[in-house]
């Protein structure tokens, strides 16, 4: 599978976990994380057999959980382990096929709260033979409002367990959230809220009225065969969408107005690199798990410095290069200064093109305040400064 060394993460984690320690990890996304757990637990359940479910790994998003499913299947693909996936957003069907599927036996599953909670309401999986609980992206499962759905699950788990929780994050209430989950837990942190160093970072001020016309002009100085535009809602990525497509880029949106089969369609079509532009909201940010993306536009600035760490997370994976790209607006430059204090660095600040209009000011504070404006960047028929 191209694993040649292991990552700071897995050289920590694994052998932990081999000694049956509880564990609570921080560890942003790309550093590797799901194999290291997945691959100290996986040799585990070859040692001895059960007609039970002995693994549960639970996961914030729809995405995240297919992802560790097939991070499993490659793993385990001559191991004769069995997982299911367990997530909502299908039909009754999909509810129906995973509850028969539970009454058939699997090692491991894989699983969203919410229907998870539907199957155990219902009877049709039985945890009692529980030896393993990994909870992965867990800040963002508590973003998401899922406390309580997690403290439910576990009080029908057996509390004789190892339980492994991994987050990008460590605010207080995963702490507590820790505390009433873990048993002498064993703490490992890498390189908390920093990104890849090997990830361009620019901006540009740009009115929202400017920015489509921006993109588009970026999107075209290049050849860029990948990239992902990150959107603050679900219906600016809708519009984004249409106006992409009325203006030929091979764009299409993923959000949760999609069905599940609608938004596994455009995920294969932007892995299998038929689709270059995938347009999205922060539900996709930690969801995406694709080799080769080149390019992260931040369309809006995030709410939160930390899903700008996770957003420009999808590219320059695996030791590549890549370009991250925000566009901030007349009213947006106080959020962008507290993702700058956190990644403690200044990130280079570019005016929009002529042909598109005047930027405006970068402002740091929400009512006045103010700040100069950066000059050169964008580079006309060329390509955005920095690219590699």
């Amino acid at each position: 599978m191209g694993f040649e060394k292991a990552t700071p993460i897995q050289e920590q984690a694994i052998p932990l976990i081999m000694e049956g320690k509880d564990l609570i990890a921080c560890a942003q996304t790309g550093t590797g994380k799901t194999a290291a757990y997945l691959l100290p637990v996986l040799n585990r359940l070859t040692e001895n057999e059960s007609n039970k479910v002995r693994a549960l790994i639970i996961a914030p998003t729809r995405e995240l959980a297919q992802q560790i499913d097939q991070q499993v299947e490659g793993f385990a693909y001559f191991l004769g382990v069995s997982s299911i996936p367990v997530f909502g957003g299908g039909d009754g069907a999909a509810f129906e096929q995973q509850r028969r599927a539970f009454e058939t036996g699997a090692d491991l599953v894989i699983a969203t709260p919410g229907r998870l909670i539907s199957h155990l309401i219902s009877g049709s999986i039985d945890m009692s033979g529980l030896e393993y609980l990994i909870l992965d992206e867990a800040d963002r499962m508590l973003d998401m409002g899922f406390n309580e759905d997690i403290i439910r699950i576990i009080q029908k788990l057996p509390e004789t367990r190892q339980t492994l929780l991994f987050s990008a994050t460590m605010p207080p209430r995963i702490r507590d959230l820790s505390s009433k989950i873990l048993k002498n837990p064993v703490e490992i942190s890498i390189a908390i809220s920093k990104p890849a160093a090997n990830i361009v970072q620019q901006a540009y001020l740009a009115y929202d009225t400017q920015k489509t016309a921006l993109l588009q002009k970026i999107l075209s100085s290049s050849d860029f065969q990948s990239a992902i535009i990150f959107t603050s809602t679900k219906d600016k990525a809708k519009s984004l969408e249409k106006e992409m497509i009325k203006s030929k880029f091979e764009a299409r949106g993923i959000h949760s107005d999609l069905e599940q089969n609608q938004r596994d369609e455009v995920m294969l079509a932007f892995r299998n690199k038929q689709l270059k532009f995938l347009i999205g909201t922060d539900i996709v940010s930690r969801g995406i798990d694709v080799d080769g993306i080149e390019l992260v536009v931040n369309y809006d600035v995030p709410p939160d410095p930390e899903d700008y760490i996770h957003r420009i997370g999808r590219t320059a994976r695996a030791e590549r290069n890549g370009i991250a790209i925000t566009f901030i607006s007349d009213k947006d430059g106080h959020k962008f200064k507290k993702i700058e204090d956190l990644i403690e660095k200044e990130i280079p600040k570019f005016n929009v093109p002529p042909s598109i209009g005047e930027s405006p000011e970068y402002k740091t504070k929400p009512m006045g305040g103010g700040g100069g404006r950066g000059r050169g960047g964008f580079k006309g028929k060329g390509k955005p400064s920095g690219r590699r």
